[in-house]
């Protein structure tokens, strides 16, 4: 019986060793393509959160009061921290960081425990401000799905 002996030559040619390298090359370009595309996303995020609270902000003081439009205000900010806390776990989930933290609930959370037990301060319009990020989510995807072309 006479068994095979093993070669000594590398089994991977130039070409093989080519066509990984090329792959990996590929690769770590879409990473950067699809990181820039992120990026892109977060800064248009941001851009429609703002815009956004600031035409609530003055509709909301001039149909009620500057104190309410305050209030929405101040819930805006809290949500404008709390998507920069979102994006900054989002860009972790690819490197060291595995799953989502619920620790960036705490401003939030933390705003309504004050606004509870002060008299100036209003709940649902801070927790109305607060959901103006999520506002500024839809108008986004209604803006890529009905207008692709802009994108």
């Amino acid at each position: 019986m006479n068994s095979p002996e093993p070669s000594l030559e590398p089994t991977s040619s130039v070409e093989d060793t080519a066509t990984e390298a090329s792959t990996s090359e590929n690769s770590a370009a879409s990473a950067g393509d699809s990181m820039e595309e992120y990026y892109k996303l977060q800064k248009a995020l941001y851009l429609v959160t703002l815009g956004l609270t600031a035409f609530i902000f003055i509709c909301v003081s001039i149909a009620y009061s500057l104190n309410t439009g305050l209030n929405y205000l101040i819930g805006a900010c809290v949500g404008v921290v709390y998507l920069r806390m979102l994006a900054k776990d989002v860009e972790k989930i690819g490197g060291q960081k595995r799953k989502l933290g619920i620790n960036r609930l705490a401003p939030i959370i933390g705003v309504l425990l004050v606004a509870t037990q002060l008299d100036q301060f209003q709940i649902v319009p801070i927790f109305l401000g607060f959901m103006t990020y999520k506002a500024a989510i839809i108008v986004y995807v209604l803006q890529t799905t009905l207008l692709p072309a802009q994108r």
